[in-house]
Parts: C-alpha cells; structure tokens; sequence
C-alpha cells in the first residue's frame, strides 16, 4: 500500500503560480540572490530577474537565468532581436518585486525617481508591492542620505528588509551585510500571505475633497490632499480586495491594480457614485472630506469685483455617509471619518452613532502633524460599544496598516 501524497507546503500554497521579479544590483551581495531565486522557483513561484550592468560583474546572468529558467533581462533593447523589452509589460505582469541586493546608488535613483536603466523603469511602471534589502558598507548605510532615501521609499509604500549585522567585504563589522536569502523569502512570504485578509471582499472607499462651483472658475472646498484614503485603498487592495475608489480632485493616482478609481468634483456626484456602487459592497470606507454646503446657484460667467460684498447662498449637500448607513445591511461594515477641533470624542461618538457606522476614525487638528496636508496623521478608533484605541503619530502608510487591522479585527469577530 503506497503511502498518501503529501500535500502542498505552506511556501507552495504562498507562491504558487506567483510572479515574482527580482532585481539585481552590482553589490557583492548578489551571490546569494542565486539561493533566493532557487527557494521562489522551489515553492511554484515564476522568477523574472532584472540586472543592472554592474550586477552582472558580481555574478552572470547565465547563473541567474540558469536557476530562474528564463533569460536575465539587462537592457531596454535585447541585443539580438532588437526587440524591446517592455518595462511597462513587466511592472504589471509582476505580484511582487524584490530587489536583492539593493545597493545605495539603486535605492538613491528610486527615491529620486531616476529612470536610467531596465530595473529603474521597471520599478516606476509596477503597481505590485516592492521589497528592498539594502546591501553596503556599515557608514554608507548609517549615511544621512541613504537614511532619508529608506524614509522616502517606505513613504512610497515600499517595503524594506532591513540587513544584518555582521562582517562586512570590508573587512569592517557592522549593519549593512544584506538579509540572508532565507529571511528575504520569509518576509515575502509572510507579506503575500496576509495579504490575503480581504481577499474576496468588494470595498468602497472614498478620499479627497469636493469642489463646489461658485461661477466657472471659483469653488469651494478644503484642505484634503486624499492622502488617507489613498493609502488605505492600496492597504485592502494589497490585502487582496477588490477596491473601488472614488475620489473629488487630487494629484494622487492609484497604484495597485486591484483599484478601480473613479474621480470626481462635486458633493453629488461623490453621493451618486456611491450609492450605486453601495449594495455590491462589503466595506465601505468614507475617508472623503465632503464639503456640507454648496452654493445654491452657480454663475453662468465670472463674478466680476464690483461691489465691495456679494451673498453667496448655500444648500446642504447630499450626506454620503448618512445614506449609507440608513441603507446599511447587517453584512455590511462602514467606516466613517471625524475631523475635529474641538470635544472631538464627544462629537466623533455622536457621529458614529447618528450616521449608523461601525467604527469611527478621529482625528484633531489640534494634534500636531495630523489632519490635511501632511504626511503624518495620529487617530483614535472609536467601535460601536465605545471601546477607543490611540496610535500615536504615523506615517499615513502606517495608518492606514493600523485602521485595515480594526477591520479585519470586525470581520473575524
């Protein structure tokens, strides 16, 4: 009697089917990218590596090709066809890209959005989550510079592994050996597998503010960079939702390509897109800062300076949120957002309980770096049953980690 089949590992449950890039860049470290790439293709994974031309002085591309079973890609044109190799193709095609080593000049370039070579292009073109283990000496890692181009590529919602310490090529010890291919793979894999909490959910989120049209050139609106709600619809989108975005007038665009953005101006065209889309949803989060009051008419031309005052009448918009929650079904869960200057928990309280939502992100102006504008936010989630939490101040990326936990939280409760 033959023994059962073993059935898949975890790994292979992970990375199967996968597709992985991963960049090489000219740092000594590149050897042990080889074992990283044979732990992918072992595990179901399909393997693209992209090398820069000094990697290839570190280790060949017929190593690297040889263990990824597809030909290294270098350049923009390959040599023998003249042919072109797609970096836009590529940038969608992958689920992840690692960049292992990522030397400083590499990671200087990407945070500088240089674009001087196949992997740069690459990684400007991907919508998947990009991973770096930076791989250099003890003080070019500890320099101010490279410091700020981690800061500014994990503001860029990269991921980074930090490296070890250790004995360096050198001959100095100290941080900067890059993370051991196995490490690399497990951070990876780790990542990719939460990132399967919201995997099947449909979400609604809404960011950035409204404009509401005064004459043909002047509105009214705020200060909402839609920063937040950006960043929480690539947060569910990694975590493998399917996000419909819809958004008043921003700078921002949609990374992931499990986004669907919708841009519009207006209050009422925010609450009619929205409510339409509404009972398909399974989350719903009103991250949008929707101007309350529009003005009644809007002139045909220019209000010309005639007269020292002019009365502008107002409307109340359409209220978004509150719809929603009056329509909510009990398999639905609504996020709201409280923007607040003043008894902010009183007021937030009140609005999670007037407009029927299951939790409630506050936030104050009177806190420092939080609020429109900035990089940085500091909130309270307030649930139904009262139960807040404060987080302390973050970068809106790491917001945005914290309020898609409290859901998830939600959903296996």
């Amino acid at each position: 009697m033959l023994p059962p089949e073993a059935g898949p590992t975890f790994s292979e449950m992970v990375f199967c089917n996968k597709k992985i890039i991963v960049g090489v860049c000219g740092s000594i470290a590149a050897y042990k990218t080889a074992w990283l790439i044979r732990l992918l293709i072992k595990a179901g994974a399909e393997v693209q590596v992209i090398m820069t031309r000094a990697a290839s002085k570190f280790v060949t591309p017929l190593t690297l090709s040889t263990l990824s079973k597809k030909p290294v890609l270098t350049d923009f044109i390959k040599s023998k066809t003249g042919l072109w190799n797609d970096h836009v193709a590529l940038g969608l095609w992958a689920d992840a890209f690692i960049v292992a080593p990522a030397s400083a000049n590499t990671l200087a370039k990407l945070a500088g959005g240089i674009c001087d070579n196949l992997l740069n292009a690459v990684y400007l073109s991907a919508r998947c989550p990009v991973f770096f283990a930076p791989a250099m000496d003890l003080d070019m890692y500890q320099h101010p510079s490279t410091q700020n181009n981690l800061k500014k590529l994990t503001a860029f919602r990269n991921h980074i592994i930090d490296p070890d310490f250790g004995e360096l090529a050198s001959g100095l010890t100290g941080i900067g050996r890059m993370a051991e291919p196995e490490n690399i793979f497990s951070f990876v894999e780790q990542y990719l597998n939460t990132s399967k909490d919201l995997k099947g959910k449909k979400v609604l989120i809404t960011a950035g503010p409204t404009q509401e049209a005064i004459d043909p050139v002047r509105y009214l609106s705020n200060h909402s960079s839609g920063k937040m709600g950006f960043a929480i619809a690539e947060n569910m989108a990694d975590k493998g939702a399917s996000v419909m975005l819809i958004s008043g007038p921003t700078q921002l665009n949609a990374k992931n390509k499990n986004i669907k953005l919708t841009k519009v101006t207006s209050a009422d065209e925010m609450y009619e897109k929205a409510l339409n889309v509404f009972p398909k949803i399974d989350i719903a989060v009103l991250a949008a800062a929707v101007a309350d009051y529009a003005p009644v008419n809007r002139a045909e031309n220019k209000i010309r300076k005639n007269n020292q005052e002019i009365t502008v009448k107002m409307h109340k918009t359409m209220d978004t949120a509150a719809t929603l929650g009056k329509n909510k079904k009990s398999n639905q869960i609504i996020v709201g957002f409280a923007l607040e200057t003043e008894n902010e928990l009183e007021h937030a309280q009140q609005k999670l309980k007037k407009k029927n939502f299951d939790l409630i992100v506050l936030n104050s102006l009177n806190d420092k770096g939080a609020g429109f504008g900035h990089d940085t936010n500091k909130i309270t989630i307030i649930h139904k049953n009262n139960k807040t939490r404060e987080f302390e101040l973050k970068s809106k990326e790491e917001v945005a980690e914290d309020i898609v936990g409290e859901i998830v939280k939600l959903l296996n409760c």
